[in-house]
């Protein structure tokens, strides 16, 4: 590191040969669109909660609260995530700081702002069926507070220490955790309250993603010095010397991609829980999805008729014992143990939908006071047949899982969707955050992973795996980490450049990715059982 210093400026001084893209013009542009998005969020957020019943003070501090809290999160996690994406552009003299910090934050917002939802809703999908259900009640709400507050504080320790930490791999470590602590707290003691196929899915995605980073990172500059021949890509910068332009070009808007893929994935994991926290104090407005048009909804009620008659040829006709069949429904979602009365129940709650679809031509005309019914009907449907399309003790044919799945897939659209004004305060966060915090990470993974200066085509290389990657995870709804991604393809560059490693930091890099996922569920636990017990 020393010998890093006595050679170059690590984080540039400003130099008129730079994109000029930020100065004083910039940041008060910015300033402005930040004003103008927080204007936006609060008058829909208002005019939502008019449209509603009227809260008692009690409930609408709490939503508050709740609100701020994962907002903090999104923020505190642009200290992290984002911060790498600018890391590239300054190391090589690309873009001055301040101008990189705000550029990306832009992008970051626009990402958010396009993201599909996918990747919100399936980190919510991890949590028990029982504590989204009830998500307004005291224990929602302690579930809540403890996922957040744990994933924050890990988060702030880890950037205090410069070290880059994935906020994806600790909210999904809280969320595992208040899970296990929600069983545990419940009597049962098992752990079949989480979706564990789905949580091992999401492991995957994250564990894999520094050797991806790695591995095609490594690649594609070895690949470059085999077919770009220019010596000025592999030469690190000299003083304040900027790269030349279609260089800079290459890295603006590789840094452009990272910026705006990171958005688009890890500014979904706060919307999730942002909604599960507005469907459960606010159902009336937020439980359905008022959007989907009559005829859509016409659609849905052919499809829930359509799947009666599939169920119907898999159990016999016959009554539920049980009082509520979504019980029943929930006990094979947390077991995947097929009863003799779970078919019988998954189709008595098809009618009970089926029933209220025919009473109201949409879902914005369904009586306030059965929305949230109507909603916990349907996520329960959702849940529980998603479990026996992929259960192979019933034998369902080809044709008859696939009707399944699409009914499934239109339920989603009714029960999962994200407002705009949702979107945009989660930008907001994210962006500002990125503006605050960017400093200590943006050291690491310039100077302190490996032994000689970043140069043009290590950038390149890092930025562009990343920018892929991040990419092809939203599309297919897994959320990975940009940190791990980044700071394991500037690694990848280093060995391909035959720079050598720091391995003081790539050891505390790789305790970090370790230690996150128990240490964020031994915490989130903790706090649940804290709050659960304080309440």
């Amino acid at each position: 590191m020393a010998q890093l210093s006595t050679q170059y400026d690590p984080l540039p001084k400003p130099t008129n040969r730079t994109i000029p893209c930020g100065g004083k013009g910039g940041f008060a542009l910015f300033g402005f669109a930040v004003l103008l998005g927080i204007l936006y969020t609060a008058v829909h957020f208002f005019r939502d909660l008019s449209g509603s019943r009227p809260l008692a003070f009690l409930p609408f501090v709490l939503l508050a609260v709740a609100l701020l809290t994962a907002l903090l999160f999104e923020f505190v996690n642009g200290f992290h995530d984002t911060a790498n994406a600018v890391a590239t552009v300054i190391y090589t003299r690309t873009l001055r700081p301040g101008t990189a910090v705000i550029w990306s934050g832009s992008w970051n917002l626009l990402g958010v702002l396009a993201s599909s939802g996918a990747v919100a809703f399936n980190i919510v999908a991890l949590l028990p069926p029982e504590l989204v259900l009830h998500v307004s009640s005291q224990t929602g709400f302690a579930m809540i507070f403890a996922l957040l507050s744990s994933a924050i504080l890990w988060n702030l320790g880890t950037w205090y220490l410069g070290l880059p930490s994935s906020s994806s791999h600790t909210l999904i470590g809280s969320v595992i955790g208040v899970g296990l602590a929600s069983r545990l707290f419940s009597g049962r003691g098992s752990l079949s309250g989480i979706d564990w196929a789905q949580a091992v899915n999401v492991g995957k995605a994250l564990l894999l993603s520094p050797l991806i980073g790695f591995g095609i990172a490594w690649l594609l500059l070895v690949a470059a010095k085999a077919l770009v021949r220019d010596p000025r890509l592999y030469r690190p910068p000299q003083g304040d010397e900027p790269p030349p332009l279609w260089i800079r070009s290459l890295l603006l808007l590789t840094c452009t991609g990272v910026s705006f893929a990171h958005g688009s994935n890890d500014g979904q994991k706060g919307m999730g829980l942002i909604m599960l926290i507005l469907i459960g104090v606010v159902p009336t407005v937020y439980a359905l999805n008022h959007a989907i048009p009559e005829h859509e909804t016409r659609q849905m009620l052919t499809q829930t008729e359509e799947c009666i008659r599939i169920l119907d040829r898999y159990a016999p006709p016959a009554a539920v014992s049980e009082p509520d069949p979504a019980n029943r429904a929930r006990a094979f979602i947390r077991s995947r143990k097929l009863e003799p009365e779970t078919i019988p129940a998954i189709r008595q709650l098809l009618r009970d939908v089926a029933v209220q679809l025919r009473s109201s031509k949409s879902f914005a005309e369904v009586p306030a006071g059965q929305v949230a019914n109507i909603r916990n009907k349907l996520f329960v449907l959702d849940q529980s047949l998603h479990a026996l399309t992929t259960s192979r003790q019933v034998g369902l044919g080809v044709g008859d899982r696939e009707a399944l799945t699409a009914y499934c897939q239109r339920m989603s659209r009714a029960i999962q969707f994200i407002p705009p004004w949702v979107k945009v305060a989660v930008a907001l966060a994210l962006g500002l955050g990125t503006m605050v915090g960017w400093k200590r990470i943006v050291v690491t993974v310039g100077e302190k992973i490996g032994k000689e200066h970043l140069t043009y085509a290590q950038g390149a290389a890092a930025e562009v795996t990343a920018m892929s990657t991040i990419g092809f995870a939203d599309l297919f709804g897994l959320p990975v980490s940009t940190t791990h991604v980044l700071s394991s393809g500037v690694a990848g560059t280093m060995t391909a450049n035959g720079s050598g490693l720091q391995w003081g930091t790539v050891r505390s890099l790789a305790a970090a990715w370790l230690l996150t996922l128990p240490a964020s569920i031994l915490l989130s636990g903790l706090l649940f059982s804290l709050l659960r017990w304080w309440g």
